[in-house]
This record gives structure tokens, C-alpha cells and sequence, in this order.
């Protein structure tokens, strides 16, 4: 498919898991891709090979989200790449995980770390970009069923549960320009986050169990979802939050 032939789009996370298979699914309907990564260059190359070797457009950015300062690079490297073109979709999915937030374990440093690159950083990623943004253009967030099931990892959660509302405000405020924006939360999908998915197969029949497909995630599964917010057929659909999931927690297994 070519949906998005002319357009471009900037993934935050892209060298691997998700963000790579937005990135890939992006470029692979017709955008230019800019692949950000953090610190994993060769990762973040090795993402950009795959995408041109399959036809594709994409070029790398750098930005350690944790640091604000990272923000005028990062733009600067995205602007560079577009070469005069608008940015019309943007795709907030970098974030990092720390399993050691739970209310009996959380530090502040840890705290303020979290918060930065899943809160801060969407924040004023978007601040940024709307000047960038044509009206008409797509925001996606992706945020985590940690929203509205409960984990001990509460300071994850909180992170994620401030990206919904981002979504909802950013829909409200950007609708006069058509701009819309919507939240992707996936359910347990196999990434780095979630290794333990591939090293258990005990684990993962676990998954399979408490979900209705019978499997948990992979990051194609994810991307796809992204890549109708992204589409055309997205249009009429703002300020929502859909969960990517199979059907977890629906009830009790069938016989």
C-alpha cells in the first residue's frame, strides 16, 4: 500500500521492538521516516537499512529524551532530514521502564527519570512539532494497558496514564486545525521490555491464557493500529485511546 505517498512522520523509539515496526509499517505505506533512537545508533541504522532495502524512506535522528536540551538536536536533525517538508505525523512511543518503581521501591532519580522520557519528553516533542504540522496532519501516543489494569510497577503506570490525558487535551486543542490525535495502548507484546515472553514458554502460555486470541502481541500488531491513526481512514477519529491487546482480561478462559 501506498496511503501515505508524500507524507512524513517522526518515530520516537524507532531502532527497535514497536517504534522499528511503526517505523517499518510507516515507511512501507508511503512515508518518509524519521527512526530517532537514544543511544543504540547501530540499531537505529540497522532500522533505516531495512526500510530502504524493502523500498522504503527513512533517515536517523539522535536525542536522549531524558535531557531537554537533547530537543533542539533532535529537531534540528529532523528539519535536516524533511528538507523543507512539513511533518505530518508524529508518533510518540519512546519510553523507558523501571521495575523497580513500586511504592515500596521507587526513588526520586528514578521517578524524575521515568517521568522525563514518558511524560516531559512527549510534552514538548509536540510543543515543537505542531509548528512543524500542517493542519490535517496525525499525532499517535502509545501508552500501555498498565492504564487500566494494575501493576506493581506504579510509577510506570502513572507515566502512562498522564500520555492518555495528553491525548485527550491535545485532541481537544488541535481539532480546529484537524489535527487529530489518539492514543495506541498496547497489551503484553513481545519486546525488549517483555523478554521474558521468548525466554518462558511457560510465561507466555501463561499470556495466552488470559487472552481471548489465544497469543500475546507482537510489535506488527501494534504498528498496524498506529498505521490507521495515521491513514486517511483516521479521520474522523480523535482523542480516543484503543486498546491493542487480543481481548486480555475479557473473562474467565472457555472451556
Amino acid at each position: 500500500m501506498t496511503v501515505l505517498t508524500g507524507r512524513t512522520a517522526l518515530v520516537t523509539g524507532a531502532s527497535r521492538g514497536i517504534g522499528r515496526a511503526i517505523a517499518e509499517r510507516l515507511a512501507a505505506d508511503g512515508a518518509l521516516v524519521a527512526v530517532h533512537y537514544g543511544s543504540n545508533e547501530t540499531a537505529a541504522r540497522a532500522t533505516v537499512a531495512a526500510i530502504e532495502q524493502a523500498g522504503g524512506q527513512a533517515f536517523a535522528v539522535r536525542a536522549d529524551l531524558a535531557e531537554t536540551a537533547e530537543l533542539a538536536a533532535l529537531f534540528a536533525g529532523l528539519r535536516d532530514g524533511l528538507a523543507g517538508r512539513p511533518l505530518d505525523i508524529l508518533v510518540n512511543n519512546a519510553a523507558v521502564i523501571d521495575y523497580t518503581g513500586t511504592i515500596e521501591g521507587a526513588t526520586p532519580e528514578a521517578f524524575d527519570r521515568l517521568f522525563a522520557v514518558n511524560v516531559r519528553a512527549p510534552l514538548f516533542i509536540v510543543q515543537r512539532a505542531l509548528q512543524l504540522m500542517p493542519d490535517g496532519s496525525r499525532i499517535v501516543n502509545v501508552s500501555s494497558g498498565v492504564t487500566w489494569f494494575a501493576t506493581p510497577d506504579v510509577v510506570y503506570g502513572m507515566s502512562k496514564g498522564a500520555l492518555n490525558v495528553l491525548t485527550r487535551s491535545l485532541a481537544h486543542t488541535q481539532g480546529k486545525r484537524g489535527i487529530t490525535v489518539n492514543t495506541v495502548s498496547p497489551g503484553i507484546t513481545e519486546t525488549d521490555m517483555n523478554t521474558w515472553l521468548a525466554e518462558s514458554p511457560e510465561a507466555a502460555r501463561g499470556v495466552a491464557n488470559m487472552v481471548a486470541l489465544g497469543r500475546h502481541g507482537q510489535p506488527a500488531d501494534i504498528a498496524d493500529a498506529v498505521a490507521f491513526f495515521a491513514s486517511d481512514d483516521g479521520r474522523w477519529v480523535t482523542g480516543q485511546t484503543l486498546e491493542v491487546n487480543g481481548g486480555l482480561w475479557l473473562g474467565p478462559p472457555t472451556p
